[in-house]
């Protein structure tokens, strides 16, 4: 059944306890002199997992699936529509003396025998198809051993999903040994489900390998670069860091499994694909047809950090698996081999050329250090076994590199027994930055605002390093992006900007995830493969990382922070660099509030701007067809004397930016 505006309002105001009368004003106050601490930096960035597609079929713009035949069924991904008139079979490295195929890393190729003089096809399908736009160029390349000269010519073609040809080129292989071919074609009609025909013609036997295709608009234009719509998204987010590969992913089901960053450097093709822990993690969304190829490496990563303008934060195995499958551990004797990595992944970011690892870094195209600051150990480990283990890691880091920032885990919760524990112990090493999760009701961040309002100021500062409010529960694939969720973060996000002498890191979790291919939700950016929007939640993230200010200020109301009385919250900051008093305001009542705040102290420009996000209905949420169904709206705004005064509407996000004047 459905119900109008009306009632959906009514519902909600229902669902915050409370039905309420005309509203009253509300008196807050800001001394714009009194600095309490400096924002962080850091304070406000992005969480990457390869979780829902987020890599291969996402960020990472390679448009084949199983592109050098390395998944565990080596032909997944291929059609062979047909295979009456030829064979195609999949030949070990092993036993073949072409030089190619001695790479331990690719050991697989394809064996085509053409019999049919009428030719012979393969079709691969892509991330769940392929995104093509018309007029868009794109960029083949694959390796080819021509056995005497028998395939004349290697037809490439787009299909639609009619099987229409939407784009072609050709390439005559020229050789009996393996060789590097490339071309390019231009799509002529925009298809989000194409698929990858390749036709060859003569008969005989070919071997293929590294079968490629990426758009040529790529993120900077870079060659088999990133998904410029979606790094886009991620520019205008305007992130103070970037925490990768994870998550879960860092730990792995076991130890063989998990994320061994020296994998993923180097050349493309001698990167070792490998199963992706979460295509099978979840019974409700299996895609045993995710795995990755390490195209979205390190080198990669730190590029994109750089690009973004956000520090890079690196999160390394600590020789525990996930604690929620096998938590398989390493022995305490034989955790050198990953504290090795952890170093040689420091001297790999910031060493100099004339170092093993930095040469490497520069030999891929990036002399200059990247300038990496922080490291993570272990994603959310918990209990003796991992206190034991990041004390051995943090010893060796620092004795090595001083001055590189250590970030430690408080377990996969919130609270609780291992929650309470790790940061027991962790207080008693003096950790430098503690990371917290939480996956919890709109409800609990609503009420949790305060949370580090009593942390101690001399303690450990703390990375709110995932989080994100489950509209049903944890893990449940019914969990929606909708604007309850949202504006329910918006007020948890002002507790973290209040509390920014404590809290200097936070990142919304998990970033994105394909329409047809995720495992997790909610998430912060949608995509399909031919369009990325952000969620009502991204909008909210930006709102507050585009207006983090420099310095922290006070927002009271009769001398006490602004957590919820009457369903309102408030942080407020300055920005000393763009002279600019910013306050964020988070109105979670399903009736309006107006609001007058005293600016005390303050020269101010008569002009300013308000910025609002706002929707009647709870449920609402961002889609493919409406993208910017709920995002920020910016009017001009005219101060009188040094009261602002706002009519915050029901269920509202508002930052209002005031002009200071020398």
């Amino acid at each position: 059944m459905k119900t109008n505006s009306i009632t959906k309002i009514i519902l909600g105001t229902l669902l915050f306890s409370g039905i309420y009368g005309h509203a009253q004003k509300t008196t807050l106050e800001v001394d714009v002199t009194k600095t309490i601490t400096k924002i962080k930096p850091t304070m406000f960035g992005l969480f990457f997992e390869d979780i829902n597609f987020a890599a291969d079929g996402g960020l990472y713009a390679e448009m084949i699936k199983n592109r050098s035949f390395e998944f565990d069924k080596p032909l997944m991904g291929w059609e062979q529509p047909n295979t009456k008139r030829s064979s195609l079979n999949m030949n070990s490295g092993v036993a073949t003396p072409i030089k190619a195929l001695e790479n331990k890393n690719n050991t697989n190729f394809c064996r085509i025998l053409v019999n049919d003089p009428k030719g012979y096809e393969i079709i691969n399908e892509g991330f769940r198809g392929m995104g093509v736009k018309k007029d868009a160029k794109y960029y083949l390349s694959l390796k080819a051993a021509n056995h005497n000269g028998a395939i004349k010519k290697i037809i490439i073609q787009f299909i639609d999903k009619d099987k229409k040809v939407i784009g072609e080129t050709s390439i005559v292989p020229t050789s009996d040994e393996w060789k590097n071919y490339s071309a390019q074609f231009i799509a002529t009609q925009t298809e989000a489900k194409a698929k990858l025909k390749i036709t060859f013609e003569g008969t005989g036997t070919i071997d293929l390998d590294m079968i490629s295709v990426f758009p040529e608009d790529t993120w900077k234009n870079r060659k088999n670069g990133l998904r410029k719509d979606i790094v886009q998204l991620l520019y205008d987010m305007k992130p103070g860091f970037l925490r990768f590969p994870g998550g879960c992913i860092v730990e792995g089901r076991t130890l063989a499994d998990r994320y061994q960053w020296k994998k993923s450097v180097g050349e493309v093709e001698n990167r070792r694909t490998m199963i992706n822990r979460w295509n099978v993690e979840f019974s409700h969304k299996q895609t045993p047809d995710y795995f990755q190829s390490f195209g979205l490496g390190f080198f990669e990563y730190f590029q994109l950090s750089e690009d973004i303008g956000a520090t890079p934060l690196p999160i390394l195995s600590c020789g525990m698996a996930c604690q929620y499958n096998t938590g398989e551990l390493a022995p305490i004797e034989e955790l050198d081999p990953y504290v090795q990595d952890a170093l040689d992944l420091i001297e790999f970011a910031n060493g100099s050329v004339n170092t093993v690892w930095g040469k490497l870094r520069s030999d891929m195209g990036h002399p200059q250090p990247f300038n990496l600051k922080f490291i993570g150990v272990g994603n959310e480990q918990w209990g003796p076994a991992y206190i034991e283990r990041f004390v051995v890691f943090e010893k060796a880091i620092k004795a090595k590199y001083p001055n590189i920032t250590i970030v430690s885990g408080s377990g996969p919760s919130p609270n609780g027994e291992f929650f309470d524990f790790g940061m027991q112990e962790l207080n008693k090493l003096n950790a430098e930055l503690i990371d917290e999760h939480y996956y919890e009701s709109p409800k609990w961040f609503r009420e949790n605002a305060s949370r580090y309002d009593k942390y101690d100021r001399k303690g450990p500062k703390i990375f709110a390093g995932e989080y994100a409010a489950q509209s049903v529960s944890g893990a449940n694939p019914n969990n929606r992006n909708n604007w309850e969720c949202a504006f329910s973060e918006a007020a948890f996000m002002t507790g973290l900007e209040r509390n920014a002498e404590v809290v200097n890191m936070t990142s919304y979790a998990p970033l994105m995830a394909h329409e047809e291919a995720w495992q997790w939700t909610p998430d912060m950016i949608w995509f399909n493969n031919l369009t990325a929007f952000g969620s009502a939640n991204y909008y909210v993230q930006q709102l507050f990382s585009t207006n983090k200010g420099t310095d922290l200020l006070a927002i009271t109301k009769n001398g006490k922070a602004v957590i919820g009385e009457n369903d309102l919250y408030a942080s407020a900051v300055k920005d000393v660099d763009k002279k600019e008093v910013i306050i964020k305001l988070v109105n979670t009542s399903a009736e309006a509030q107006e609001v007058e705040i005293d600016l005390k102290n303050a020269k101010l420009a008569s002009k300013g701007s308000v910025i609002t996000m706002t929707s009647p209905n709870l449920q609402d949420e961002n889609t493919f067809g409406e993208p910017k169904k709920i995002s920020p709206k910016e009017t001009e705004y005219k101060l009188k004397g040094k009261k602002a005064v706002l009519n915050l509407q029901p269920f509202s996000v508002t930052v209002l930016k005031l002009k200071m004047v020398n």
